[in-house]
């Protein structure tokens, strides 16, 4: 520990690049670290605005309309969640689970401002920026101090958290009640109807990417910036989108009129609308921006070239038969003796068939078993291939039920995962009447 504070007393700039974004680590000695940090005495004080609610409450979180649209991982946000245990949650549907994933945190904690009358969450809005402030907020059932910190959202997606006071270790704080984590994440949400319950859907919630900051980077007067990297969602239209190079897969979907990667929140539109099996076409050809119609005429050959195989399969052919009967009742006219062998030879040849079928069979679910086992774990270490998701998509029914709520400025999260779940992946079933 005394290795890493003296780390943190240092000039720090590091560079990770986090495939979505590229952060930017400031220690104490940085200037840039103290020009981050929004000071409530040099701007209109006017504009700040103190939630109330959230400032004389635990585990709770508040909606929050913003001014302009903030990009998050591409995707453009007109209003958030501030909640009192230090991060923000971008979701468009609130749950009791908002610490699992779609998070921004600066210092996701177990933070309960109605300890006492000095904690205050606020936050500002000049319109190309929002700054939210957890001001003095304490741990629960603990007495390690006040933290002060900050998390600001641009309008051109930037995001910067910056801490004027964090009086421990943020590796020390324990996780046993509440999730400590600092950095990004964002899931998309598949919706799928239940066959056996009539009108009932169960929501579930994967998470594709995390951003994780080291805690031990995170002390008093440092700072973290994160940079959005150019994503497929920025292109509206086919050309640019299937020629960027860009570090993603970029494909253009005509019947959405969208480009993606596949891997954003319109995941489940971009699959049941059947864009991943649009073919890439750099060259994008008018076919793509026709309708329906016209997908249904281009594939109309293969269906016509189909139905002319079965007819031609299924015409009769009478000299093939008249041939065989001929051959049949030349066969008959043969002594016994012959007929005798014949039968010994096709019972022999009939148990070597058997035993040569049974290896087979066996040799096939060998081959079926280890498949499955080596798709396992390529699956667990690859959580974001899509046969991952495939079968994330598809899991069955006996999750935790969580309840979803709707319409909610003020919803609770009083149900957070335990450290055993806090994991990629996290899954969330809603079975709602719709």
């Amino acid at each position: 520990m005394a290795e890493e504070e003296k780390d943190n007393s240092t000039h720090i700039v590091q560079d990770v690049d986090h495939v979505y974004y590229t952060s930017k680590i400031y220690g104490p000695g940085d200037a840039l670290s103290q020009n981050l940090w929004v000071n409530v005495g040099q701007t209109d004080g006017e504009k700040w605005r103190v939630l109330q609610f959230l400032s004389s409450s635990h585990i709770q979180a508040e909606r929050v309309n913003l001014s302009f649209i903030f990009p998050f991982y591409g995707h453009p946000l007109k209003e958030i969640t501030v909640a009192t245990g230090g991060f923000i949650y971008t979701g468009a549907v609130t749950h009791q689970m908002l610490t699992a994933t779609q998070y921004i945190a600066p210092l996701m904690a177990n933070f309960d401002p109605s300890l006492s009358k000095n904690p205050t969450v606020l936050y500002y809005d000049n319109g190309t920026a929002l700054v939210v402030q957890w001001n003095r907020v304490q741990l629960r059932d603990t007495s390690l101090g006040t933290f002060t910190f900050q998390a600001t959202l641009h309008s051109d997606g930037r995001i910067v958290f910056a801490y004027k006071e964090i009086p421990v270790a943020v590796n020390d704080i324990s996780s046993e009640n509440h999730p400590v984590k600092v950095g990004l994440s964002d899931a998309f949400v598949v919706l799928h109807n239940i066959e056996q319950i009539h009108n009932v859907r169960r929501r579930t919630i994967y998470e594709y990417h995390r951003i994780n900051i080291p805690k031990s980077k995170i002390c008093s007067s440092t700072a973290v910036e994160l940079l959005p990297f150019p994503t497929c969602l920025q292109f509206s239209s086919c050309g640019p989108c299937v020629t960027s190079q860009i570090g993603f897969d970029c494909s253009w979907c005509s019947r959405l009129q969208r480009c993606s990667s596949g891997f954003d929140r319109n995941r489940q539109e971009w699959v049941d609308l059947g864009c991943l099996e649009e073919r890439r076409d750099p060259r994008c050809l008018p076919m793509t921006n026709v309708k329906n119609g016209t997908s249904r005429l281009v594939s109309f050959p293969s269906t016509s070239t189909s139905k002319q195989q079965r007819t031609l399969n299924m015409t009769p052919t009478p000299a093939c038969k008249t041939s065989t009967t001929n051959e049949l009742l030349s066969h008959s006219r043969s002594g016994s003796r012959d007929k005798t062998n014949g039968n010994i030879e096709r019972i022999e040849e009939s148990e070597k068939a058997m035993q040569a079928s049974l290896l087979a069979g066996v040799v096939i679910a060998m081959i079926i078993l280890l498949a499955a086992v080596l798709t396992s774990i390529y699956m667990y270490s690859h959580p974001t291939s899509s046969a991952s998701v495939f079968f994330m998509e598809r899991r069955p029914t006996h999750w935790p039920i969580l309840k979803f709520r709707r319409g909610s400025g003020r919803p609770s999260y009083a149900e957070v995962e335990t450290p055993g779940h806090d994991r990629e992946g996290s899954v969330i079933i809603d079975l709602k009447q719709s």
